[in-house]
This record gives C-alpha cells, sequence and structure tokens, in this order.
C-alpha cells in the first residue's frame, strides 16, 4: 500500500461516492486515503468495507490526514475555491470536478493562485476528453481531412432535473460540458453567447426555462449551438456533429442493446451521465493517477477551468437579458501556453 497515491476524496455524493469506488476497483496505482463530506454518515457509507480511511466532515482536516498525496474534488462547485486553493497551499496535485469555480471571479482567483506556484497542479474534470467517441472527433478535426470546421451542433439531455436546478443552472452547470467540448475540439476559444428560450416544456418544473437553446461563437468564425433540455423525460444523451467544409462527422448516437420482443424492437437509452460516460470518467481518474505519480499533470487546466466559468456566466446574462453578450477572458497566464489537449 505504501507505494499507492493515497487520495483524499472530498464530496461523498452522488459524484464523489462514484470515485470512492472508481479510486478502490477501478483504478491502478492508487487508493482512497481520506473522505470528507460535511454529512458524517453519506462519508461513512461512501467508505464501508474500505480499510485505512479516515473521514472528516471538514475537508481541510481530510488534506492533512495521514498519507494523503492527491485531492479529488467531487463537492458541490461554491466549495471548490476554498479546497482548491488549501491544495495549492499544501502543494498536492488536484483532480477537481466541474465547475472549477462557478463564479468567473472566484476562478480567476484559483488561476492566480496556481501562476504563483509556477507549475499546474490542477486537472480539472471535464471528461468528456476521455471518451472515446470525442477523442475520435478530435482526431479526426485536428488531422484536416474534413477541412475547416464552419459548426457544431450540439445536444445535452437529461431524464429530469434535480430539486433546486434553476434555469441557469442549465447553461453553467449542464452547458459547461459544451463549452468545454467546443474549446477542445476545434482549438478555439468562445468570443460571445446567444441564448434562444422556446415555451418550456410541460415536463419542466414550474418557473425553469427547460428547454434553451444556446449559440456560441468562436475567435476564427465558427459556431456552436447546443440544446440543452434537462427534463425530456425518456433518457440521458450527449451529441455532437462536426461541419467542416469537406465533409461532416457526428457522435453520440446510441449503440446500446437492442431487445426484438412481439412484433417490435427496442434499443436501450443510458438514463445517467455516469453511465453514458462511465468510461470515461476511469480513463480519466486512471490518467491522472498516472501522471500525478509520475510527477505530471495533464488534461484540462485551471484556465480551461476560468474561461468555462466566464463563458458561463456570459451565458447566464445572456439568458436573462435576451441578448448577445460578449466573452472577455483576461490574458493567458504563459503558465498556460495553449489549449490544453
Amino acid at each position: 500500500m505504501g507505494d499507492l497515491l493515497g487520495v483524499a476524496v472530498l464530496g461523498a455524493g452522488h459524484m464523489g461516492a462514484d470515485h470512492v469506488r472508481r479510486l478502490d476497483q477501478v483504478v491502478s496505482g492508487a487508493r482512497v486515503a481520506a473522505v470528507a463530506d460535511p454529512d458524517g454518515e453519506r462519508a461513512q457509507e461512501a467508505v464501508a468495507g474500505l480499510a485505512g480511511v479516515t473521514v472528516h466532515t471538514d475537508p481541510v482536516a481530510a488534506l492533512d490526514a495521514p498519507g494523503v498525496a492527491a485531492v479529488l474534488i467531487a463537492s458541490p462547485g461554491p466549495a471548490h475555491e476554498e479546497a482548491l486553493l488549501a491544495a495549492f497551499a499544501r502543494r498536492l496535485p488536484v483532480l477537481c470536478e466541474k465547475p472549477m469555480v462557478p463564479d468567473s471571479a472566484g476562478a480567476l482567483r484559483v488561476m492566480e493562485a496556481e501562476v504563483r506556484l509556477g507549475r499546474r497542479l490542477a486537472q480539472i474534470g471535464f471528461m468528456r476528453r476521455y471518451d472515446a467517441e470525442y477523442r475520435r472527433l478530435k482526431s479526426l478535426l485536428d488531422g484536416g481531412g474534413l477541412g475547416r470546421p464552419l459548426m457544431l451542433h450540439c445536444t445535452h439531455r437529461n431524464v429530469s432535473s434535480p430539486d433546486g436546478f434553476t434555469s441557469a443552472m442549465l447553461i453553467d452547470s449542464s452547458v459547461s460540458h459544451e463549452i468545454d467540448a467546443a474549446r477542445w475540439l476545434l482549438g478555439q476559444e468562445l468570443t460571445a453567447v446567444t441564448v434562444l428560450r422556446p415555451t418550456p416544456s410541460a415536463g419542466a418544473p414550474e418557473g425553469l426555462l427547460d428547454p434553451q437553446f444556446v449559440l456560441f461563437e468562436t475567435e476564427r468564425g465558427a459556431l456552436v449551438d447546443v440544446e440543452v433540455f434537462v427534463n425530456c423525460g425518456f433518457g440521458y444523451q450527449v451529441r455532437c456533429e462536426a461541419v467542416c467544409e469537406a465533409g461532416s462527422a457526428r457522435i453520440g448516437d446510441e449503440h446500446g442493446m437492442v431487445v426484438t420482443s412481439r412484433g417490435s424492437a427496442a434499443e436501450e437509452v443510458a438514463q445517467d451521465y455516469l453511465v453514458r460516460f462511465a468510461d470515461a470518467y476511469d480513463r480519466e481518474v486512471q490518467a491522472w493517477v498516472d501522471a500525478t505519480r509520475r510527477g505530471a499533470v495533464t488534461g484540462a487546466s485551471v484556465w480551461d477551468g476560468y474561461a468555462a466559468s466566464v463563458v458561463a456566466e456570459a451565458g447566464v446574462r445572456a439568458l436573462e437579458n435576451g441578448g448577445r453578450v460578449t466573452v472577455g477572458l483576461v490574458p493567458r497566464p504563459d503558465l498556460y501556453a495553449e489549449v490544453s489537449g
């Protein structure tokens, strides 16, 4: 066990508990050394049956627990800034679930703190970069065989939204994945956003503007549109089609089991992001562990987390104001030389 990377997992909810399972049962080279959650019982449940794990209600105490050499942040977004800064103060490598920090001012503070360290410590958990289909599309676009990308058409649907989900969260929580995926696939920053609002679905909770149609402009003239529909009622669907000068490519078509019975056929539709992107999460965490053990940091950077927060914030303003909102990023620090791969 001494050779394994000891990880403190902050947050023991749906995502955090799944990461505890992943580190224990799927990923090699790491072990869960500590878990923190304000709900102590929930933290205890997440590590039931695991030996050598300390349980905390204070995330900072978990960072200081014996055997902790790295941190996986899976707590709610508003808690991320404090946890990231505490990890930086201890020079602990971090994998932080998105959003890195929900507000752009906090995201900027985190970026400035890492820049002061003079080295990258954090990877941001945009797991679509590790999905097999997204990686194939990225390779195809980078290869140039389809010519210059003109448009990305994206779909993001959930069965239902959780309690307390707001209209703004369709953008800063759900569409934040498309924001990062578009930047990564195209190798371009997003420069403006417009949000259109059709009549809400009858399946949406009262007051929730669902679905929404989000349009992004990029620095080199491509367009990215996103249909986000978080109460579609039938399944979890994520699709992306790249339309280029010499062809197009689409990912996200279901390839699940097809059941034929009594004169009809039905195909399974994933009901949850942890099902659809299970392999991507596994690859992401394994890549993070491998890089951390060799003293490196790969994947989406703090700059990517900051950019996603700024773009999402502009999107929320566009939703509220009904107009086109430009995106204002600070100059990219030298620590983040290019859009991360």
